[in-house]
């Protein structure tokens, strides 16, 4: 082993031991709001610090639960004692098996996990009991385990705009496929297409990283005006003005605002809103230039004003908008 390869394992140690130290502490009865404050110090310190102590702290969460259940098992025991035939011992061996079995099952069930989902056009507000908020966009799933230990989020598909509440003892987590964005303190936006992922902080900073990958590459520290894409195996960083970013928040709000932004990303836009879709005949229609604020169900009054603006041919059908020449 390297040198360099020995002072990072003694350091992850000594990181590791002074997480545990903290956990420990933290369940005393006299802990106190300077405790928490000098513990907060300390994960703020360095994303190794934060790491360290999530991972003990879920670890130690299991070792309660099932120090718990032998508790349990232990005050059933008949206190008499008197000789057991081999036929019981062999049952109560088989039961004892699918105790644990089931535990394990019950551990595995994720206690305290719901989903939430939107359908196309929808719009849905989540309030949590830390006074975290999470709105979720049009055709868009989620599912949220918060509970005392830890604040953890799926985006399954599409939109959520999220306002947590710092906390650095318990991380608040969003995992989008094989990607993880770990709330700094913040104010971000998740979109989770199907062939990429982008990440837009309107406030403070998060940390996206993919915690099955070695490459250091993949992680990025993202800060307000920051917008991370995600595609196949490259992110790509790009600063936004947050006035930009909230314009493209309007769906909040119902509505959506384009600034010369070209008629084919308009349509596609569009579409995520609406059960009839806009279809774009020709690449130099799909080019034109866009500027208006329209609502997220209006499309078929984008339609005409396209129609008049740019003298298009627009034939309006059930399922479909098709605008050519």
């Amino acid at each position: 082993m390297s040198e360099a390869h020995s002072d990072d394992a003694m350091n992850a140690s000594a990181i590791k031991a002074r997480a545990a130290a903290w956990l420990e502490r933290r369940d005393r009865s006299d802990w106190s709001e300077a405790d928490q404050a000098e513990l907060d110090a300390w994960l703020a310190q360095s994303m190794a610090h934060m790491t360290a102590f999530w991972r003990l702290d879920a670890a130690w969460a299991r070792t309660e639960r099932l120090a718990a259940l032998r508790s349990l098992s232990d005050e059933a025991l008949p206190r008499e004692r008197f000789r057991i035939p081999p036929f019981v011992i062999g049952m109560a061996a088989a039961l004892a098996i699918v105790a644990v079995l089931g535990a394990s099952a019950l551990l595995l069930l994720r206690p305290g996990e719901r989903t939430y989902a939107t359908p196309v056009g929808g719009h849905e507000s989540i309030a949590f009991e830390d006074g975290s908020k999470i709105e979720l966009n049009t055709d868009t799933v989620l599912r949220a385990r918060m509970t005392t230990r830890e604040r953890i989020v799926w985006l399954d598909r599409g939109e959520a705009y999220f306002q947590v509440r710092h906390d650095p003892a318990h991380p608040f987590v969003v995992m989008a496929g094989d990607r993880r964005i770990t709330d700094l303190g913040t104010q971000f936006v998740i979109h989770r297409g199907a062939r990429k992922l982008e990440v837009a902080v309107l406030e403070g900073r998060v940390w996206l990283d993919a915690p099955d990958k070695q490459n250091s590459a993949q992680n990025s520290f993202l800060t307000t005006g920051d917008v991370a894409t995600v595609n196949a195996e490259k992110i790509s960083v790009t600063k936004k003005a947050v006035h930009d970013l909230a314009n493209e928040l309007a769906w909040r709000h119902g509505v959506l605002v384009f600034k010369h932004k070209p008629l084919a990303e308009v349509a596609q836009e569009f579409n995520r809103y609406n059960e009839r879709k806009i279809v774009i005949t020709d690449e130099a229609i799909g080019n034109l230039k866009i500027y208006g604020t329209f609502r997220t169900e209006d499309v078929d009054l984008f339609a005409r004003v396209i129609q008049v603006a740019y003298q298009l041919n627009v034939e309006t059908g059930a399922n479909r908008i098709v605008i050519s020449r």
